[in-house]
């Protein structure tokens, strides 16, 4: 089944500062994690997508946009589909939960933003079950 989910997370503030959680996120399928730091708020990663591997992000500084593309055809994708957008903020603690069956592009909105990433995969699994597509096979807004 390929679908897409927010998990909303929670803060709790004293004099000691910030303490974001995520009660609700089941780690049990995590195997591999990793940190992208974009290196500035013009430049868009992506599309990249996956058939089977299942991911999670978590923007833990500044704010990152987040686009989906529903991959109908991973060989010949049609250019008309419509991209769903998600804005992660560190400021609003959640984790995009995102199956296979998605390509994803995203653009950093403030600097030294973060994008924390789990996967169920390991990196040769990632790499066996990767689809790259050029920037403007989807029309996105950022």
């Amino acid at each position: 089944m390929v679908y897409h989910r927010q998990i909303e997370g929670s803060s709790f503030v004293d004099t000691r500062g910030i303490l974001n959680f995520f009660n609700s996120f089941n780690m049990t399928e995590v195997i591999r994690v990793y940190e992208i730091s974009p290196a500035n708020t013009n430049d868009i990663r992506g599309w990249q997508a996956h058939k089977n591997e299942k991911k999670w992000f978590y923007c833990n500084a500044g704010a990152i946009i987040v686009n989906l593309i529903e991959i109908d055809d991973f060989k010949t994708p049609s250019k008309t589909i419509a991209a769903k957008q998600f804005k992660l903020e560190a400021t609003k603690p959640s984790i995009l939960e995102i199956t296979g069956g998605y390509a994803t592009a995203f653009k950093a909105q403030e600097e030294n933003s973060k994008l924390l990433v789990f996967s169920n995969f390991s990196l040769e699994e990632s790499k066996n079950d990767d689809f790259r597509y050029a920037l403007d096979q989807w029309s996105a807004m950022w």
